[in-house]
């Protein structure tokens, strides 16, 4: 093989990673659209061993984030995060409903 050939290679494997990945993004946006008004726990890594560990309800999605409405006492706000925080497992999602308790992660897509 050529160094040429290496290259075109290298650049197919990219474009197949990159449609891999926003498949991922767009089946974790679907199934978060299923859940919108439903309760839901989070836990996210905020840095340097700070996690954030609340339970609230998923407001809405849009096209590259989602909300989820924090009602606590003395802790009343909306936190936004992408979809790729649930994809790179920054953020961890679980959802409760009547059918149980529901995952929201990137093996879930996978």
């Amino acid at each position: 093989m050529s160094k040429y050939d290496n290259i075109v290679m290298l650049q197919i494997i990219i474009r197949v990673m990159l449609v891999m990945a926003k498949n991922s993004l767009w089946q974790i946006r679907k199934d978060l659209e299923s859940h919108v008004g439903e309760k839901i726990q989070l836990r996210a890594n905020r840095g340097r061993r700070k996690t954030l560990e609340k339970v609230g309800v998923l407001e809405n999605t849009y096209p590259s984030i989602f909300i989820i409405r924090i009602d606590e006492p003395n802790y009343n706000q909306r936190l936004s995060f992408s979809y790729a925080d649930v994809l790179t497992e920054t953020v961890e999602l679980t959802v409760f409903n009547q059918n149980g308790n529901h995952r929201i992660s990137s093996a879930a897509v996978e």
